[in-house]
């Protein structure tokens, strides 16, 4: 079994967290899915994130140690998992996008549901999803021995590079205003070639539900 990733790892600025985190796994309750694509957030200076006024009740996690994990719930119906990273108070973390199941297969189809296996974890819901990720595990400190989420490099650091799969960069999925310009803010960091990773859609305002009439 590797290692978990030291909190050396997470301690650095989240533009370099965040390709780094692309090929290492992410365990938790049964389930690795192999990362595929993230998205990188910088806090107070970082118009995208969700710390972007400063600290609040909801953001207070993106605010402590690097290496801790940030959950939200997104949009009232699923939640999205974030590792933090950088220095402690900054508020920077790393948003999981995408990845591929490598083990627990059976276990992340029974929370799928009919999922296709390429999009199991396809998407930042999916993957929590598949992960078992949710409200509970808002703040565990996966660095910490006896976690229930471990996150690891599978390949050892030495060697060539040669033959690893290319980086791409892009704009941020869904994001609004300034933080989703791509020109400015090209701080989605994928994979090159991987089946899934998630579309890519635009920020947009939101239709209101509309309410049904009482006549």
């Amino acid at each position: 079994m590797r290692d978990r990733l030291p909190r050396a790892f997470f301690d650095r600025p989240v533009l370099e967290v965040a390709p780094d985190l692309l090929g290492c796994h992410v365990s938790h309750a049964g389930v690795t899915v192999r990362l595929t694509e993230v998205e990188a957030y910088d806090g107070e200076r970082d118009p995208g994130s969700h710390a972007y006024r400063g600290l609040t009740p909801r953001t207070r996690v993106m605010f402590g140690p690097p290496g801790g994990l940030y959950v939200y719930f997104s949009y009232g119906m699923h939640y999205c998992c974030n590792l933090v990273c950088g220095e402690e108070g900054r508020a920077s973390a790393v948003l999981l996008r995408a990845g591929e199941v490598v083990e627990g297969l059976d276990l992340a189809r029974s929370r799928r549901g009919r999922a296709p296996d390429r999009g199991l974890a396809r998407g930042p819901a999916c993957l929590a999803q598949a992960l078992a990720l949710g409200r509970d595990e808002n703040g565990l400190d996966v660095i910490a021995d006896g976690s229930p989420m471990r996150v690891f490099n599978p390949l050892p650091s030495e060697g060539s590079d040669d033959g690893a799969p290319r980086i791409a960069t892009g704009p941020r999925v869904g994001v609004s205003g300034a933080g989703g310009d791509g020109t400015a803010y090209p701080w989605r960091f994928w994979l090159e070639g991987e089946r899934t990773v998630s579309a890519y859609r635009p920020g947009g305002t939101r239709k209101p539900r509309r309410t049904p009439s009482r006549g």
